[in-house]
């Protein structure tokens, strides 16, 4: 049954757009070629830049049996190589193809130069190497990014000039395809990368907060470890009603709730004796002064909510807004819990720690006024654990 080359090209086509990784893609078309059109094996060297040379990628069929892959490799500098990165192929045979049978007529032709022969008679002996009789050369742009080997055909038979444009395009569609696929992977790693870097900076900034307020040393890391505790288990007792971007918002939230007494003077938050109402005032304002710290940074949007309700309270007396019951976000209502819970079982400048009991209590006791009840039930089923 003849094989419609144009249909199964624009099926392939479309199958790649939805593909981000380099070797699924190079493992389809070497399936496809194999499969549709009965070749005896398909190999594929993709570039390794960070090794200099290519590695051979993929291997199907009857020479993958015999070729592991990662064990060969051929050299940038190679004769191979070189002959593709000069368009060789494409000036002796008129296409970005070569195969074994011209390139084999060619060492007899009087019109090629004597170099030009011995450079394809290393060439030629790769191929028998490789068992190849078509070579593809996978270029973008100007670059050579990989290049593809074929087999014989399962029937023995040469290739008609219809296959050979088919192996070109679908070589030229996946190359394309890799190459994106190989800047989504760069991407990938970038954004990872500055997102390690997004945390290590909200970890700095925390510790720029605790530097500041000697008596709050540790603080910030038990609040959030504390919040951090009451969301997993939230998760566990309702299926998970938690995302992992909720669970990281909520992390940095923590981390960053307190950042606004960087505005605060030190001599009001290391007060010995009782606060006066100007100085309390002065305390009150670092929700807002946080959020305008983080406001010009747009990833931190989720958690800034945090930052700015954590002193409200459930029956509306809190600040700065006097949000009531459930007009308090979820992340500020957690982190208001486990901050509260933290200040009372710590020491503070006018005031000795609370006995951890005590602090449970007074929790327990506000629950429905200060704290939203359901926050509270966990924390008091976590303390009854012992996880607290």
């Amino acid at each position: 049954m003849a094989i419609d080359y144009k249909r199964e090209l624009e099926n392939a086509a479309r199958n790649m757009i939805f593909v981000h990784d380099p070797d699924l893609l190079i493992r389809m078309m070497a399936r496809m070629m194999v499969s549709k059109a009965r070749i005896l094996h398909a190999s594929f060297f993709l570039q390794d830049k960070t090794k200099d040379g290519y590695a051979l990628t993929v291997s199907k069929g009857s020479l993958s049996k015999k070729v592991p892959l990662d064990l060969i490799r051929i050299d940038k500098d190679d004769v191979l190589i070189r002959f593709f990165k000069s368009h060789m192929s494409r000036s002796l045979f008129g296409r970005e193809a070569l195969l074994y049978s011209e390139a084999k007529s060619a060492l007899k032709s009087p019109r090629v130069k004597r170099e030009t022969k011995q450079g394809l008679m290393h060439v030629l002996y790769q191929m028998e190497l490789l068992d190849s009789v078509v070579c593809i050369p996978s270029y973008f742009r100007d670059e050579l990014l990989g290049i593809l080997l074929l087999g014989k055909k399962a029937n023995g038979r040469n290739f008609a000039e219809e296959e050979l444009d088919f192996f070109i395009a679908l070589n030229s569609n996946v190359t394309m395809a890799v190459r994106n696929a190989q800047l989504f992977k760069q991407l990938g790693v970038e954004l990872e990368r500055k997102h390690q870097l997004f945390v290590r900076t909200t970890v700095a900034l925390a510790a720029a907060i605790e530097a500041k307020d000697h008596y709050t040393h540790g603080h910030t890391t038990r609040v959030t470890s504390l919040s951090l505790e009451i969301a997993h288990r939230m998760n566990q007792k309702n299926k998970k009603i938690f995302d992992s971007k909720f669970l990281e918002n909520l992390h940095i939230a923590s981390l960053l709730h307190d950042i606004g007494k960087i505005g605060v003077p030190e001599h009001i938050l290391n007060k010995r004796c009782e606060l006066t109402v100007g100085e309390r005032n002065r305390i009150k304002e670092h929700p807002m002064i946080g959020v305008n710290i983080l406001k010009p940074i747009k990833e931190l949007e989720a958690s800034m909510i945090g930052v700015r309700y954590h002193h409200e309270r459930f029956d509306g007396k809190g600040y700065p807004e006097g949000l009531k019951g459930e007009q308090i976000p979820l992340i500020a209502s957690i982190i208001s819990v486990a901050d509260s819970f933290d200040a009372m079982s710590s020491d503070r400048p006018y005031r000795l720690a609370l006995p951890k009991s005590h602090a449970v209590n007074e929790i327990s006791n506000l629950s429905g006024r200060q704290f939203c009840p359901s926050i509270t039930d966990i924390f008091l089923e976590l303390c009854k654990e012992g996880r607290i």
